[in-house]
């Protein structure tokens, strides 16, 4: 066993060329699909892959610190530290001094809050909170990179632990296996997960643990191969990465059983220790392995300039180019630094650098988080607009993104529920809003939303996420004999258009798939089964949409000195055309008499625009949720029959 880990040791402590040009085949992978998903489909997995790296190094760090008793945690937390920190921090003051002068109230706001939790390595934690990884919301979220740090860090804390209370009472030997088991364990309980709670899974350590353990496997069970053997194992193991990043998309359930390839393909390559492989080992690879942290950390805020400011694609070439040049600088002068990692008492640590770095940036971004990202500074007029602009109070607690009893769904204000509303995110503030206008004649309604649902009557539970929970919604819906009237609201553009819905620019009538159209048919099929049942059904036509959020839309026309109180969203013609499926489709319906179709154009546009801002009244929270406002309008146009 002794042999074994000191083989090990000296595979880690010998420069891995091998592993430095897998880093930049990661990073490279990432940063093209950020800027451009359609160049690397699944470029998001090089993620995992730096998970695995990370894995065999930490796992290599401790256990020769375990098995020659030299292991101190404080010295390896610090050099953890030393080694993530500083970089990090550089890019969130940054983005702060940044943000001042060109942000927007709230989204400074935002920001001073993601970079509080970037700093204390809580950010994957609070962007599972708010929204999935690759939805719109994302591109607004300067520091939503960081989320992997965060879990890396996790990770880093408790995994030295575990291993030291191990081994306390294991050898060596039992602690190698319990590492392989745990990782298989790990596997099959991220694919559990991953099935029924995608967002967290995502985002979160106990669904990511087990790639960084197959690392420290990779480590501690270490292969000799031949020379013509390390040459299939790399090949192969490169051949899963590629086809990981050229076959998988942001469409596939991840982490789940799809994570394998690439994980595996890492493993592999870890394992064929090809040193002098021209690959991994040409110039280009070793020096993008080098920068790879500090290119990851500079690359996504280019890619939220490029979303936030609207700029042209040709800003994304320079930005790949800016993210390199800053991934350089920021390793050359940033992590290059020697940072003291050896404190004797506990009260020299108030001396280590990077922990205060922790603080004082972390405090900056409390200060802007607490004050509103400095709202009080801007105009009265505009205070007022933005302070109108907001989504549901019951938004956080009613509205959901995994799994739910229908039965333990939301109700408003009143006994006698004889109301639901069932649909996406776009249906929460509608709910709220007609459940207040209901609430005069003591009548109360049930709310069932999941965020991202796609209608998915009679499809099976793999069909998409909320599967399960949107066909037990609908039998608890028809079941319930007191729900005598169902409104329905989905984003049904984004459906229709396979999820490209935000990257339509043009005004001319979109494509749509064939299995995209069957949508509609089901739709159809689940409005005549509500309407057989129930005494009324009502249905949205889609809602206009905006082609940035409205606090930027509002920012901007402060900026040009016109008035706040008309502001355009889109041309009518826009909304149309990127509508044109859904609006022909209800246009020629032939519902029973007890389905109602409600058009939001007749409030939210006139004969030539459809506007976020409309005699005074912010219609949207964002860029195609209706404000809490904007949701009362709506609802005006549902004519309550007692």
């Amino acid at each position: 066993m002794r042999q074994n880990i000191l083989f090990s040791w000296y595979i880690l402590v010998q420069f891995r060329k091998d592993i430095n040009g897998l880093r930049a085949i990661a990073v490279i992978a990432v940063v093209l699909f950020h800027f451009n998903a359609n160049w690397m489909p699944g470029g998001f997995a090089g993620v995992d892959v730096f998970f695995v790296i990370s894995g065999f190094l930490m796992t290599g760090i401790i256990f020769k610190g375990i098995e020659q008793e030299t292991f101190s945690i404080s010295k390896f937390y610090l050099a953890r530290a030393n080694r993530i920190i500083p970089a990090l921090a550089v890019l969130c003051l940054v983005l702060l001094v940044f943000g001042l002068f060109f942000l927007t109230p709230l989204d400074y706001k935002a920001l001073g809050k993601h970079v509080l939790s970037s700093m204390t390595f809580l950010s994957n934690i609070v962007y599972w909170t708010e929204s999935g990884y690759f939805d719109t919301a994302s591109h607004e979220k300067w520091l939503l990179h960081t989320w992997s740090l965060s879990a890396e860090w996790q990770f880093y804390i408790l995994y030295p632990l575990a291993l030291i209370a191990m081994r306390k009472h294991m050898s060596l030997m039992a602690m190698r296996k319990a590492i392989l088991a745990g990782t298989v364990i790990g596997f099959f309980l991220c694919v559990i997960a991953t099935y029924h709670w995608a967002n967290p899974s995502y985002y979160l350590l106990h669904t990511r643990a087990w790639e960084m353990m197959i690392g420290g496997v990779a480590y501690l069970y270490p292969l000799k191969l031949a020379e013509n053997r390390k040459k299939a194992f790399e090949w192969l193991g490169l051949v899963l990465i590629i086809l990981s990043y050229t076959f998988i998309s942001k469409d596939s359930l991840w982490p789940g059983y799809l994570a394998l390839i690439p994980v595996v393909g890492t493993f592999l390559l870890i394992q064929a220790q090809r040193n002098d492989s021209f690959v991994t080992g040409n110039i280009i690879f070793q020096y993008l392995g080098k920068w790879s942290y500090s290119i990851y950390l500079w690359h996504w805020p280019f890619v939220v300039a490029i979303f936030y400011f609207s700029l042209t694609e040709n800003f994304i070439y320079l930005g790949i180019l800016a993210s390199v040049f800053l991934g350089f600088l920021s390793h050359k002068y940033i992590e290059t630094i020697k940072f003291r990692n050896d404190f004797s008492q506990l009260s020299q640590y108030l001396k280590c650098k990077p922990i205060g770095l922790v603080f004082s940036i972390g405090l900056l971004g409390l200060i802007v988080l607490v004050n509103n990202g400095f709202l009080k500074l801007a105009p009265h007029h505009y205070q007022e607009l933005i302070g109108k602009s907001v989504p549901s109070p019951y938004r956080d607690t009613c509205h959901i993104g995994s799994y739910q009893e229908p039965s333990k769904s939301c109700e408003y204000f009143g006994e006698n529920i004889s109301w639901a509303i069932l649909g996406d995110s776009h249906a929460v503030e509608i709910a709220y809003a007609l459940a207040d206008k209901l609430q005069s004649d003591e009548v109360g309604l049930k709310h069932f939303s999941y965020s991202g649902c796609i209608p998915s009557y009679k499809k099976s539970a793999d069909f998409s996420e909320c599967s399960k929970w949107y066909n037990d919604s609908i039998n608890y819906i028809i079941e319930n004999d007191n729900i005598k009237n169902v409104v329905f609201n989905h984003r049904f553009t984004a459906h229709l258009l396979d999820g490209n819905a935000d990257n339509y620019t043009d005004e001319s009538e979109p494509d749509i798939s064939r299995e995209a159209l069957s949508l509609v048919e089901q739709i159809d099929e689940l409005i005549s089964l509500l309407a057989s049942k129930k005494d009324n059904v009502y249905i949205f036509y889609p809602i206009p949409e905006l082609p940035k959020p409205i606090n930027q839309l509002i920012d901007n026309k402060l900026h040009s000195g016109e008035s706040l109180d008309n502001i355009v969203g889109t041309s009518l013609n826009w909304y149309k055309n990127r509508n044109v499926h859904m609006i022909r489709h209800f246009n020629n319906s032939k519902y029973p008499d007890n389905v109602h179709l409600i058009n939001p154009e007749k409030i939210f546009c006139d004969q030539t625009d459809c506007y976020a801002v409309k005699d005074g009244v912010p219609l949207y929270f964002d860029d195609d949720h209706p404000s809490i406002l904007g949701a009362f309008k709506l609802v005006e146009m549902i004519e309550i029959s007692n």
